[in-house]
């Protein structure tokens, strides 16, 4: 149960000190979050843990809910800056080059963000203000990804008649999942680099493109 409603949060602070104890409690929220989960933590425990009076936590945040969404919203902006196909102005500059940097460097950023995804996947299921979140930044990366493939494919590199936003989701559910699946779950975490090599394979199929030359390790 929320301890307050969610509502708008409070104008951000204006000094260097309030910025400086509202990253502390954001900071704090996550470090708890993490240890607790969601439905055990409470604004006291956020408090403690930041070293800051329990009534202080309101003067940046109406709610756990309030700093859960910063906290979520921030996690899902590392995310999202990788997505299977970066952006970039050259469409013909290596993409399958670009997909495998990509996935490995997304599972790096699902790596950090880990714990605190198990806890989304928690919330995700009953908290309609952060299921919205969840689909403004999906679907940036999502658009990011599908204009990479309308490049590709204007230079003759992609298959003219895929639908480039169905394609683009569709591969980033399956790495998300997949990803999900192995560092939540635990599926294998000992065999990652096959499964990154696999998660590439399917992608660079998928999309018929020539495969990257091998890299040296």
């Amino acid at each position: 149960m929320a301890e307050t409603g969610a509502g708008e949060s409070p104008q951000a602070p204006l000094t260097e000190r309030g910025a400086r104890t509202r990253e502390r409690l954001i900071t704090a929220a996550r470090e708890v979050f993490e240890e607790r989960g969601f439905l055990d933590t409470r604004v006291a425990h956020i408090a403690r843990h930041a070293r800051v009076a329990y009534g202080s936590f309101y003067t940046y945040f109406p709610s756990k809910e309030a700093v859960f969404l910063e906290v979520a919203d921030r996690l899902f902006e590392d995310m999202t800056r990788h997505s299977f196909a970066p952006g970039g102005d050259s469409a013909a500059a290596e993409p399958a080059a670009r997909v495998r940097n990509a996935n490995r460097a997304y599972y790096e950023a699902y790596r950090r963000n880990a714990k605190m995804m198990a806890i989304i996947e928690q919330v995700s299921t009953f908290n309609e203000e952060f299921q919205e979140m969840r689909r403004k930044h999906r679907a940036e990366s999502v658009g990011r990804s599908a204009r990479a493939i309308e490049r590709w494919q204007r230079a003759g590199l992609v298959d003219p008649d895929i639908d480039p936003e169905m394609t683009a989701r569709a591969l980033a559910a399956m790495v998300d999942h997949s990803l999900y699946l192995w560092l939540v779950q635990g599926d294998d975490p000992s065999d990652t680099d096959r499964l990154l090599d696999t998660l590439d394979a399917l992608n660079v199929r998928a999309l018929g493109l020539r495969p990257a030359p091998e890299q040296s390790p």
